[in-house]
C-alpha cells in the first residue's frame, strides 16, 4: 500500500512539475508541438470520461490557468523592461497581452492531458488514481502537491544559487594567481621589457647625438 501510494505521489508531482515548466516556456512548447505531424489516435470514450474526471479531482484546469497567469506575468515584466517608458508602449504592452491570454486555449491544453494519461496508463491505473484522488487523502495530496511544487522550486533555486557562489569562490580562489587566469600577463610583460629596453638604448643614444 505504501509504494503504491509512493508511486500515485510522483505521478501527481511529475504532472505538477510539467505544467510549472510549461508556463516557463508556453511559445517554444507551442512551435515544438505544431512542428511535429499530426497524430490523432481515438480514446475509448470511457476511458477519455475517467481521465477526465480526474483531473477535475486533481485541480488540472485550475493549474493551467496559472500557468497561462504566470506566462501572462512573465511576458509583462520582459515586454515592460525592453519597452520605452512612456505611455503608448505600455498599452501596447497591455494590448498584446490580452490577446495572449484570450488566445490561451485552455481546453486545448486539456485535450492534451487527456491524451497523454492515455499514453502513459491503462484503464485500470487511471480508474485506481480516481479511487485515490476521490478520497479525503487523495484531496489533500491534490491540493497540496502545487504549494509543495512552488517551494520545492524555491529551495533548488536557493541552493543552486549558494551552489554558484561557492564554486565561483573556490575557482577564483584556485586560480587567482594562474597564467590560465590572466593569459596576457606575460605579453604585458614582455611589453614593459621591450618599452624598458628602448628606454635604455634611446638614453644611451642621446648623448651621442651633435
Amino acid at each position: 500500500m505504501k509504494a503504491i501510494f509512493a508511486l500515485i505521489v510522483i505521478y501527481v508531482g511529475t504532472f505538477f512539475v510539467a505544467i510549472q515548466g510549461a508556463s516557463n516556456s508556453p511559445v517554444q512548447a507551442a512551435q515544438h508541438e505544431a512542428a511535429k505531424p499530426s497524430v490523432t489516435k481515438a480514446i475509448d470514450p470511457q476511458k477519455d470520461s475517467d481521465i477526465r474526471s480526474l483531473l477535475e479531482l486533481i485541480g488540472a484546469r485550475d493549474m493551467i490557468q496559472e500557468a497561462a497567469n504566470n506566462s501572462t506575468e512573465q511576458y509583462r515584466q520582459k515586454l515592460i523592461s525592453l519597452a520605452p517608458n512612456d505611455d503608448k508602449a505600455q498599452d501596447s504592452v497591455n494590448s498584446y497581452l490580452a490577446a495572449f491570454q484570450k488566445q490561451y486555449d485552455t481546453d486545448a491544453v486539456a485535450d492534451q492531458l487527456v491524451a497523454i494519461y492515455d499514453k502513459h496508463y491503462t484503464d485500470e491505473e487511471i480508474k485506481g488514481m480516481l479511487q485515490f484522488f476521490g478520497s479525503p487523502l487523495g484531496q489533500k495530496v491534490a491540493a497540496e502537491m502545487p504549494k509543495i511544487s512552488k517551494e520545492v522550486q524555491l529551495a533548488t533555486r536557493n541552493v543552486s544559487g549558494q551552489a554558484a557562489r561557492a564554486a565561483w569562490q573556490e575557482f577564483h580562489a584556485q586560480n587567482s594567481d594562474s597564467q590560465a587566469k590572466r593569459p596576457f600577463a606575460g605579453r604585458r610583460r614582455w611589453q614593459q621589457s621591450q618599452n624598458s629596453d628602448g628606454s635604455n638604448q634611446q638614453a644611451q643614444a642621446d648623448p651621442q647625438q651633435p
